[in-house]
């Protein structure tokens, strides 16, 4: 009877000792055993992005582009020199797999004009979250540092041409619009008249997602420089572009449609070659 009693006494003792060790592993956490939980396991990671290298920046804009963008280049009679500024200066990063960049600054007689490609390909480290989806949100972060007017921003998307024909119905909308954007218009042109087409907004038909800026900064002797700035995401990639010009003469002021359309063509030739 003793060692009937004995043999189940151990046993008990055992059991008690290993399901206190498996508690004890447990104790520090809620989730003692990973494997239930784990997204490895049980959960498809996020898939990665389209891009998974990028194109080398210097090399991005054609010679044609940059003769249209930087006219300073065909004055240049030095060939050592104008294949110089058409190379570029490529921008200092310290892992060319997730971002590269290259800038142009040529004068002319007329200007000084100034040209900057930006490529970023997103690389998300959470499994739960994919590349793209990474890219949005670094994308939805620049747009809204942006500060783009909110008229410009909702007519964008209709595409209709009777939202910009009718400024006046908006004109609260129409003056704080101008305020955000300082100075898009002209010098001969107030910024109320600035049309709806050219001040700062979203644009569509560019990658997944994109917006355009369009700043005139006043110095206090020199010329009004225009900055125009395109930021449009494909996929894992950010590419921004800024273009910026500085007329010679003090009284000068960029054309802001004419820049801004040879900012967006130099987009849509770069949306072509991640395309292609």
């Amino acid at each position: 009877m003793q060692r009937k009693a004995y043999v189940p006494g151990i046993a008990a003792l055992l059991a008690a000792l290993l399901a206190g060790c498996t508690g004890g592993s447990g104790s520090k956490g809620t989730s003692a055993d990973p494997k239930p939980g784990d997204i490895s396991v049980n959960t498809p990671a996020a898939q990665p992005g389209k891009y998974r290298t990028l194109p080398e920046a210097c090399a991005a804009v054609s010679h044609d582009t940059l003769d249209s963008l930087l006219p300073g280049i065909r004055e240049i009679t030095d060939q050592d020199r104008r294949d110089t500024a058409y190379e570029g200066q490529a921008t200092l990063t310290y892992d060319t797999d997730r971002r590269v960049g290259c800038g142009w600054k040529v004068e002319s007689t007329d200007a000084t004009d100034h040209l900057s490609v930006d490529f970023e390909r997103v690389v998300s480290y959470d499994n739960a979250v994919s590349d793209d989806s990474r890219a949005q949100d670094i994308y939805a972060t620049e747009e809204t540092a942006a500060n783009l007017p909110e008229a410009s921003a909702s007519a964008t998307p209709s595409g209709s041409g009777s939202t910009t024909a009718t400024p006046s119905a908006t004109p609260s909308t129409s003056a704080s619009s101008s305020a955000s954007s300082t100075s898009s218009a002209s010098a001969s042109a107030g910024p109320s008249e600035t049309p709806a087409d050219l001040q700062p907004r979203k644009l569509s038909g560019l990658g997944d997602e994109a917006f355009l800026n369009d700043k005139l900064n006043s110095g206090s002797s020199t010329a009004q420089q225009r900055t125009v700035t395109v930021v449009f995401r494909t996929s894992n990639v950010i590419v921004r572009i800024e273009y910026a010009e500085q007329p010679a003469a003090s009284t000068g002021t960029p054309d802001s449609k004419e820049m801004q359309d040879k900012a967006r063509n130099l987009a849509h030739k770069l949306v072509d070659r991640f395309n292609g």
